[in-house]
């Protein structure tokens, strides 16, 4: 069945799937900075983190399997116990240890069945600074419970010593009420599009949408991560040129974000569909750097920037 053409869904052929999927760097022993540095690993997370740089890595941004059944393309995660959760927790995390560098952060995904595991998992090791949480717009309605519309990510540092640009994340939001002093905007802008004011981001977030089929960044990838809320984590806690890592890259949305804001990245995938479409992305992003909901240094609220440029 031929598909909508407002579909954006990456698709590729069997053929392109595979000559993609070749691109990825396979590892067989310890390796360099410079033969990871912007690539994509296919392997098994646990294996190929020993095989990484040691202090290489300004920023881990990590989203494993919920604690639920979910099936991923060529493997299926199955539901453990909390404490089975915490100790595959324990298992990955302390492998990211050596990668860290000693001003690096962390962020981990998660939702509110496997927040509290991932917390006390994350607190013997580092330093928590902060719980992010994110609504979703989307998701199934509950007949016998409160449907879930909220995940989190839990904000950690090696030590006291780490980045923080809380300048690059402020969100742009609409004034409601403008408050003027004599007769001009106070701490607001007056624009032809409309009433403004950039903000500081606060840890909930109500401006992130799920990709959707009409996105050019959706994949179908069950689990992907909008490049927008990638963005604002990449941009508060690295700088330009800096390392970022992410253990689950999955179809590679922490790669193609670092990408197209400047910095280096290492993704470790161990399905190679996965690998193929975050190497497709890659090359896109290359041509097209732009991130929806993000423009002119500021995140903004759903639907008002185009908005704006429509009124301009």
């Amino acid at each position: 069945m031929a598909r909508s053409p407002r579909n954006k869904t990456l698709d590729l052929s069997v053929q392109e799937c595979a000559a993609y999927a070749s691109r990825a760097l396979h590892l067989t022993g310890k390796s360099t900075l410079s033969e990871v540095t912007d690539r994509i690993i296919c392997g098994d997370n646990i294996g190929i983190m020993p095989l990484l740089p040691e202090k290489s890595v300004d920023l881990l941004i990590a989203d494993p399997p919920y604690n639920l059944d979910k099936n991923f393309n060529s493997g299926k995660f199955k539901r453990l116990t909390v404490e089975q959760y915490m100790e595959y927790t324990d298992q990955w995390l302390k492998l990211t240890i050596p990668l860290l560098k000693d001003d690096a952060s962390i962020y981990i995904c998660c939702d509110w069945q496997s927040s509290p595991a991932i917390y006390l998992v994350m607190k013997k090791y580092f330093h928590i600074r902060n719980r992010i949480s994110w609504q979703r717009e989307k998701g199934r309605g509950a007949l016998n419970n409160w449907k879930n519309g909220m995940e989190d990510i839990w904000f950690a540092t090696v030590s006291d010593n780490y980045t923080f640009n809380a300048g690059a994340v402020k969100m742009r939001r609409r004034v409601i009420a403008p408050y003027r002093n004599d007769g001009k905007p106070k701490d607001w802008e007056e624009t032809s599009g409309g009433n403004f004011r950039n903000t500081f981001a606060s840890n909930f977030w109500d401006d992130i949408s799920i990709p959707y089929w009409s996105m050019k960044e959706n994949t179908p990838h069950p689990t992907q991560k909008p490049e927008k809320l990638l963005a604002k984590l990449i941009l508060a806690s690295s700088d330009a040129g800096d390392m970022v890592f992410d253990p689950f890259a999955g179809s590679g949305s922490t790669a193609v974000t670092a990408r197209k804001l400047d910095r280096r990245f290492i993704g470790v995938e161990k399905d190679s569909s996965y690998c193929a479409w975050a190497q497709k992305r890659l090359e896109d992003a290359e041509k097209d750097p732009s991130i929806q909901g993000y423009a002119d240094g500021v995140f903004w609220e759903r639907n008002t920037a185009a908005i704006q440029r429509k009124k301009q």
